[in-house]
C-alpha cells in the first residue's frame, strides 16, 4: 500500500486552475523531491497534502485513508518551512 496517494487532484483559485488532474503515489520509506520554477505549484501541493489548503477535486489518501475532509492535525503529517518568517 502506498503511504500517500493523490488521485485526479485539482486545485483552482476561482477560474484559474493551478494544479490539474494530479496523480501521484509515494511508497512508504520512499524519498521524493518536487523541483520546479517559482509558482509551478510545489508548495500548493505540499499544503494540500498537509491539509493547509483545500483541494478543488480528486482524492488524497494517507496510509490508505482518504483525508480530504480531515483537519490538518488529524492527518498524521506535518510540514517544516524553510523560512521562519
Amino acid at each position: 500500500m502506498s503511504a500517500i496517494v493523490c488521485s485526479h487532484v485539482d486545485k483552482a483559485y476561482g477560474a484559474t486552475t493551478v494544479i490539474r488532474d494530479l496523480n501521484l503515489s509515494i511508497e512508504e520509506h520512499e524519498f521524493v523531491v518536487f523541483l520546479g520554477p517559482s509558482g509551478c505549484g510545489k508548495s500548493t501541493l505540499l499544503r494540500m497534502l498537509a491539509g493547509l489548503e483545500d483541494i478543488t477535486g480528486g482524492e488524497v489518501s494517507i496510509g490508505g485513508k482518504v483525508v480530504n475532509d480531515l483537519e490538518p492535525g488529524d492527518r498524521g503529517i506535518a510540514m517544516v518551512f524553510q523560512n521562519y518568517a
